[in-house]
C-alpha cells in the first residue's frame, strides 16, 4: 500500500445549495396571494372532507378536485416536533430551537414551523399554538410571511385526538 492511502480521508466538508424555480399551479397561485394578504386559506375535498394546505389542487387521499376553499384560522396544534441542536448555516436562529408540525384549526395536513416564546423542553404534543407574522412590509406570497408561532393560554389537546395527525 502506498504511503498516501495509510491515512484514510474521514471526512470531507462540500458546500452544497439546491436553488428550485417552478411555476406554481391554479391552487398553490391562489394559496399565496391570500398568504401575502395575511390570510390562510386551505382547500377542502368534497369526497373526504380533508382540508390540505398549502393547497395542491386535487386530494392525496381519494383524488377528487380540492375547489373548495376554506379558511384557516392563526392557530393550530402541535403533533410533532424535533429539538434543534446542530447549527447550520442558514439559519440564525439560537440553538437549540424546535421545529414542528402544527396543524391549523380546521386543517386536516401539518405545516412545518418554528416554535418560539418557550424553552425548547416545554413543547409537547397538543400544545396550542399561535402564528406570530412578520411585519407586513416584508410580506409576500411566501408561507415565510408566518415567522414562528408561540404558545398560547388553551388546554393541550388530547394525545388521542392528535395522533392520526402526525
Amino acid at each position: 500500500m502506498s504511503e498516501e492511502l495509510k491515512d484514510p480521508v474521514k471526512m470531507i466538508v462540500t458546500p452544497v445549495r439546491c436553488e428550485y424555480k417552478f411555476t406554481p399551479g391554479v391552487a398553490s397561485q391562489k394559496f399565496l396571494r391570500a398568504i401575502e394578504k395575511g390570510k390562510i386559506f386551505g382547500q377542502a375535498c368534497d369526497g373526504c372532507g380533508k382540508v390540505y394546505i398549502p393547497p395542491r389542487g386535487a386530494c392525496g387521499r381519494c383524488g377528487r378536485a380540492t375547489n373548495r376553499e376554506v379558511e384557516l384560522k392563526n392557530t393550530g396544534t402541535v403533533v410533532s416536533y424535533s429539538v434543534i441542536r446542530v447549527p447550520s448555516e442558514n439559519i440564525s436562529v439560537e440553538l437549540p430551537y424546535v421545529a414542528a408540525s402544527i396543524v391549523l384549526d380546521g386543517a386536516d395536513i401539518s405545516i412545518i414551523t418554528l416554535i418560539q416564546g418557550c424553552a425548547y423542553d416545554e413543547v409537547r404534543i397538543g400544545m396550542r399554538v399561535e402564528a406570530v407574522w412578520r411585519p407586513e412590509a416584508e410580506w409576500g406570497p411566501s408561507l415565510n410571511n408566518i415567522s414562528h408561532f408561540v404558545p398560547i393560554d388553551e388546554p393541550d389537546v388530547p394525545f388521542e385526538q392528535v395522533k392520526e395527525l402526525s
